[in-house]
C-alpha cells in the first residue's frame, strides 16, 4: 500500500528549523487531490515550494555561525532561509504527476545548512500514491 500522498498545505519540518511550515504547490501540473494541487519530487524550490521554518539552528548557516560567534559561542539562532540541493527522495516511483515521482509522507529533501527537510502530515487524508 502506498503512503498519503503530499499536496499543498502538508506540513514540513526541518531538523534545525524552530517551527513547522507548509508546503506551496502551484497548480502547474494540472493534478489536483482532495481539491488541493498535488506535489511532486521537483517541488522543492526554497521559498516557493518550501517556506522558511521560523528560525535555524545549524551552525554551517553562515549567519547563525556569525551570530554565534559574536556571543562569544553562545548559540544564537537566526531567520531561516531554507537552501535545497536536491528533489525529493523517495517519492512514488509508480504514481507521475507532470512527469515526476508523487510526493508522499516520509519524503526527504535537503538543506545546504545540513537540514534534513521532512514532510510530517502530507495533507492529503484519503489518497494515496504507490
Amino acid at each position: 500500500m502506498g503512503q498519503p500522498s503530499a499536496i499543498t498545505g502538508g506540513q514540513l519540518m526541518c531538523s534545525f528549523g524552530l517551527a513547522p511550515s507548509a508546503l506551496v504547490v502551484l497548480p502547474v501540473n494540472r493534478v489536483m487531490i482532495e481539491g488541493r494541487p498535488a506535489a511532486n519530487v521537483t517541488d522543492m524550490k526554497p521559498l516557493l515550494n518550501i517556506p522558511p521554518f521560523g528560525m535555524c539552528v545549524s551552525l554551517s548557516n553562515p549567519m547563525v555561525a556569525s551570530a554565534t560567534a559574536a556571543a562569544l559561542g553562545v548559540l544564537v539562532p537566526m531567520p531561516c532561509l531554507p537552501v535545497t540541493v536536491a528533489p525529493w527522495a523517495p517519492g512514488a516511483p509508480q504514481t507521475l504527476i507532470g512527469g515526476a515521482p508523487a510526493l508522499t509522507q516520509g519524503s526527504m529533501c535537503s538543506c545546504a545548512y545540513g537540514g534534513a527537510i521532512q514532510i510530517v502530515m502530507p495533507g492529503a487524508t484519503t489518497t494515496t500514491a504507490g
